[in-house]
């Protein structure tokens, strides 16, 4: 049976979702947003990232990658994965130095299933890596945790164009990045976590309930392409029963809204192009479901992000 969410009660919906591990419930009262709470949010994802390049080139070896097309890939992929986990040393000694508590790493569950899989999955993880550190910076308040995001971030880009290349993805596929709010990627983060240890620090963030693309959509998709998110398990109204609901692309110039028209599992929508002057929808791009067309915030996001490439 599905449950039927309102697009005015947008403030319950993450509060009414399943939650598939604990850490939901630990961050409904978590601290304001501080550079150390900053620093352990950057910890986490950190955290994800090395425990999967550790899972994966474990089951993975040379050969494995070779028999899949990528016979050279094995060794880059074991210096980013010796990155990752250099920028958890980094974070995990920045918090200490500062008397914080690091958050250790969770139980995770990554799909594991090839090689291409294994190198699809890192391309997404790498791009929420970038939208995570751009979209936190304008938070920090000091100028040193700053500059030390900021020379993750690069990494992370780099890792994000190398491994898109891989899969024949284009490496370069839009002349900007787009910044994500905590709760859009703790939302895109969540389905691989299984729980966390109940001691970590709690972190200001919630998951909005899922929003997948359908794997029937286009192969190519561009702007003027018809595409459908998947809402699982669940329904998404308005509250009057007629209002509009929008999809709505995150871009750093801000959204770009299509109207969304809803369908069985979910809404289609025509994918917009950004105005003149503004950042393009391309490569890795991020949508949610909103009943509001002129802002995107956490009281006005109904599910997502959904990841699209464009």
């Amino acid at each position: 049976m599905k449950t039927v969410f309102s697009i005015a009660a947008l403030a319950a919906v993450a509060a009414a979702v399943p939650a598939k591990n604990n850490l939901l419930a630990l961050r409904q009262a978590a601290p304001e947003i501080t550079d150390d709470v900053i620093l352990n949010y950057a910890l986490t994802l950190e955290h994800l990232e090395n425990n999967f390049y550790q899972q994966g080139l474990e089951k993975f070896d040379e050969a494995a990658f070779a028999d899949a097309g990528f016979p050279e890939t094995r060794a880059r992929i074991q210096t980013v994965s010796n990155d990752e986990s250099t920028h958890v040393s980094f974070l995990t000694a920045a918090l200490e130095a500062v008397g914080a508590t690091p958050v250790q790493e969770c139980t995770y569950n990554f799909p594991l299933d090839d090689v291409k899989t294994f190198l699809a999955t890192a391309a997404i993880l790498e791009g929420v890596g970038v939208s995570a550190y751009l979209g936190a910076a304008a938070d920090i308040m000091s100028k040193t945790y700053l500059t030390a995001a900021g020379s993750i971030l690069t990494v992370e880009a780099r890792h994000t164009a190398y491994i898109r290349d891989q899969i024949d993805q284009e490496p370069f596929a839009t002349p900007f990045d787009v910044p994500l709010k905590y709760n859009e990627v703790f939302t895109l983060a969540a389905p691989f976590i299984d729980s966390c240890p109940s001691d970590n620090p709690p972190l200001p963030v919630k998951a909005f309930p899922t929003l997948t693309a359908s794997p029937d959509n286009p192969a190519n998709i561009t702007s003027g392409t018809e595409i459908t998110l998947l809402t699982p398990d669940y329904v998404v109204r308005p509250a009057d029963g007629s209002s509009q609901i929008y999809a709505a692309f995150i871009t750093v110039t801000g959204p770009v809204y299509a109207e969304a028209t809803p369908v069985e599992g979910g809404f289609t929508l025509t994918v917009p192009e950004a105005e003149e002057g503004n950042a393009p929808i391309g490569g890795q791009s991020y949508v949610v479901l909103t009943g509001c067309n002129t802002a995107v915030t956490d009281e006005t996001v109904a599910a997502g992000p959904a990841i699209v490439e464009i």
